[in-house]
């Protein structure tokens, strides 16, 4: 009994031996791993006096570790082993001054060396710093970011184009050789082709028709692209292509087409996009020529240098010179063949006006009879409706506000002794005109929104021998109405200068005369320098005007409160506000002037939806036109509503 526990014991001694007594010396001082579900803590310890290595371990690290290994390995290897048995299991070591630290992986970021140092290999987490050359170190972190471990990092340092990396140095290795990989010049990086005999301009039109490339570029493809332009400072030819074959056919076409003629004056054909090819020929003879007046008579110097003519017709320049002397015409054509920026003009006019007039007077009139002498008194202050003309009338009517009177007798025999009038009158106007007017960069334009009157400039009658009279008179006519005048210039930083007219006026209906008609007339014309998108105030008028007509009988019109039977008084007061208001728009590009045109085109669309008819059975027409929406293409008009057939309006 006593035999059997003793060796059952002994067997559990000789088992637990062999667990715990993890390595195996060697002669040539390497060891065996063996540890099955043995404690993290004994292991590292184990670890430590195989490797010579001072070890940190956290709290946290907790748990049991598997290692096993059927040959001997170098003390080394058997502490790379332990880094790699405890990054399985969620730790880390980090080396931090002599002594390997031994915490969880999500802390060692925190704790990683700020390099990877010479002989640093393995399992171990350090934070590299990779310097990109070409391509963008935001964009890469997108490629980066999936191969790092969950609790490591990869961050973008923008102003250096770097990354930062807290890793594994196996993997950040492995990750350096990708970035190496795509981290270099791109195949479709800018060439640049000097041109030496030709025009680079005319070079690159040319070659950009014969790639279908190009048309493909113009046209959104992504997978083709190709892109060749002209510098005409440097005469040179500036190319973009993702293909080698692309660069190569290019290079050998301006090798073919960039060829010295020899001939003392060759033939171009210049077409022009923007400016007008007129103009510019007038330009270019008065430089080649070194006379102004050249340019203004508009003829074609055959001079030394060359000849320029415009071709009205296809907008083209026709230029005979030599290649040195065509090429810095060409470098002024592409100056000045530029899209000229647009000016959008939006004036404010605005007028106020009140009129007040009131007047109150009585009027006093007695005729008395003896026999055959009559005699008549009375007061008379010359007013518009008197006493005595509506006395003397058979049908008296008197004039607008109250009026008050006494009649004597009855019938045609009646007479008016007395007549009391008071009228007070008040009138107001507001006017708001709004005229625009879009134009090119220093070139007038004009909008006249009006009438034409006739005004008489003379007249005759001849009778001669005859009877009857041949008058005769001649006619001027005029615009009356708003007239707005702009020639624009836009300056550096903005600003714009306007030359400006700007006129109302209209006929005054109740001055009509014989002589002609009565016009109202407000005009400025000035010389200004505004802001673009500014409002400014370009001038105007307030007047304020009084006028008091008091009449009254001499004495007996001075007594207090009863001097008012005696006196007639009349007073008015207009009062008149004035002012001019402008602002200028630069449109550069077409989003500018595509915005203020469906500003004004919406408006106008309102109010003819404003303005429809209601509906009338009763009535065959119940709908007006209506503009197409403005994303429609159809230039027609609308019309909305139940219009007639054509056949039915013949009818």
């Amino acid at each position: 009994m006593i035999f059997t526990y003793l060796k059952k014991t002994a067997c559990m001694a000789i088992l637990f031996f062999a667990l715990s007594a993890p390595t195996y010396a060697a002669p040539d001082d390497k060891v065996s791993l063996n540890f099955v579900n043995a404690d993290i803590q004994e292991v590292i310890k184990a670890i430590s006096q195989i490797s010579k290595k001072n070890f940190l371990v956290d709290p946290r690290v907790k748990g049991s570790i598997n290692i096993v290994s059927a040959t001997p390995v170098s003390t080394e290897l058997a502490y790379d082993i332990l880094l790699s048995a405890l990054r399985l299991q969620g730790y880390s070591a980090v080396d931090a001054d002599g002594v390997t630290k031994i915490i969880p992986e999500a802390d060692a970021k925190l704790y990683a060396d700020t390099m990877v140092r010479p002989g640093v290999k393995g399992d171990k987490i350090v934070t590299k710093v990779i310097v990109l050359k070409n391509e963008s170190a935001t964009q890469m972190v997108n490629v980066v970011r999936p191969m790092i471990a969950t609790n490591n990092l990869v961050v973008a340092h923008a102003s250096g184009n770097a990354l930062v990396i807290t890793d594994y140095v196996s993997n950040i290795k492995r990750i350096e050789q990708i970035i190496k990989a795509i981290d270099v010049p791109s195949a479709d990086a800018p060439i640049l082709i000097p041109v030496k005999n030709s025009s680079a301009v005319d070079l690159a039109a040319t070659i950009n028709k014969l790639m279908p490339e190009a048309v493909a570029a113009t046209s959104g493809d992504g997978n083709q692209r190709f892109v060749l332009i002209a510098d005409t400072r440097s005469n040179t030819l500036l190319l973009r292509a993702d293909n080698p074959g692309r660069v190569a056919r290019v290079r050998e076409l301006v090798s073919k087409l960039d060829n010295d003629s020899g001939a003392p004056g060759n033939f171009h054909v210049v077409t022009l996009r923007n400016a007008d090819a007129s103009k510019i020929a007038q330009t270019l003879r008065a430089v080649m020529s070194g006379d102004t007046s050249t340019a203004a008579a508009g003829a074609a110097p055959a001079t030394g240098s060359g000849i320029v003519q415009a071709d009205v017709a296809s907008n083209s320049l026709i230029i005979t010179a030599s290649e040195p002397i065509y090429k810095n015409l060409r470098l002024a054509i592409d100056k000045l063949d530029v899209r000229r920026p647009q000016v959008f003009v939006e004036a404010l006019i605005v007028e106020v006006t009140a009129d007040k007039a009131a007047e109150f007077g009585v009027q006093w009139q007695s005729l008395a009879t003896q026999g055959n002498t009559s005699i008549i008194g009375g007061t008379n202050f010359g007013t518009t409706n008197n006493i005595i003309g509506l006395a003397t009338s058979k049908t008296p009517i008197p004039g607008p506000g109250l009026n008050i009177g006494v009649l004597n007798g009855v019938g045609a025999a009646a007479n008016l002794g007395m007549l009391a009038r008071a009228l007070e009158t008040d009138s107001n106007a507001n006017i708001l005109s709004s005229p625009n007017l879009l134009t090119l960069d220093n070139e007038e334009a004009k909008i006249v929104v009006g009438q034409n009157v006739p005004f008489i400039t003379g007249q005759y009658a001849q009778s001669g021998g005859a009877t009857t009279a041949t008058p005769f008179q001649t006619i001027e006519r005029k615009d009356v109405g708003l007239t707005l005048k702009i020639k624009p210039q836009i300056l550096d930083g903005g600003s714009v200068r306007l030359q400006v007219f700007q006129e109302v006026s209209s006929v005054i209906a109740t001055a009509n005369t014989a002589a002609g008609v009565t016009t109202n007339k407000r005009s400025i014309e000035s010389n200004i320098l505004v802001d673009k998108d500014q409002i400014v105030v370009l001038g105007g008028l307030i007047q304020d005007t009084v006028n008091v007509v008091n009449n009254q009988i001499p004495l007996l019109g001075s007594i207090p409160l009863l001097g008012r039977l005696f006196s007639y008084e009349s007073r008015q007061r207009s009062k008149t506000n004035l002012m001019v208001f402008i602002r200028p728009y630069v449109m550069r590009d077409q989003a500018a002037y595509e915005a203020v045109t469906a500003r004004r085109y919406n408006q106008m669309s309102e109010e003819q939806q404003k303005a429809q008819l209601s509906s009338n059975f009763m009535l065959p027409i119940n709908g007006g036109p209506l503009l197409p929406d403005l994303k429609d293409a159809r230039p027609s008009l609308k019309i909305e509503g139940n219009m007639p057939a054509d056949n039915e309006s013949a009818k």
